[in-house]
């Protein structure tokens, strides 16, 4: 299991990474793994505004459908249409061609609330 150093980390798992003051967000490894295959997402348009802790799309699995949860408030600058259309490169690339939206940010000090990778993965031993 994977947990890059440069990202932050919600207990949602949800992954973020600050790109100046916009940031890319997608699911961690632990999810999609736990998730199991991945058949379909939702995602929202570009330029809505979307809400810390409030749910932004839906990832479906065979095993089960979750909500995704923003870990930041503020504006989709992007969406990543690609894996609408190929949803299975969630589990092949949770951190690189699966993300899934970019925002830009409102407030950067909600980033502050988000968990590094080591204490991410003490959560992941602890929620097991």
């Amino acid at each position: 299991m994977e947990f890059p150093k440069d990202l932050k980390y919600t207990k949602e798992h949800e992954w973020v990474k600050l790109e100046g003051n916009v940031v890319v967000v997608g699911i961690t490894d632990y999810a999609q793994d736990s998730l199991g295959d991945v058949v379909y997402v939702e995602l929202p348009q570009e330029g809505v505004g979307v809400t810390k802790n409030e749910s932004f799309g839906v990832v479906e699995s065979v095993k089960a459908v979750s909500d995704l949860y923003s870990p930041v408030s503020g504006s989709v600058a992007e969406v990543n249409d690609a894996i609408v259309d190929n949803p299975e490169v969630i589990n092949e690339d949770p951190y690189g061609d699966a993300w899934m939206i970019k925002v830009e940010l409102s407030n950067a000090g909600e980033l502050d609330d988000l968990m590094n990778a080591d204490d991410y993965q003490k959560f992941i031993e602890e929620e097991k």
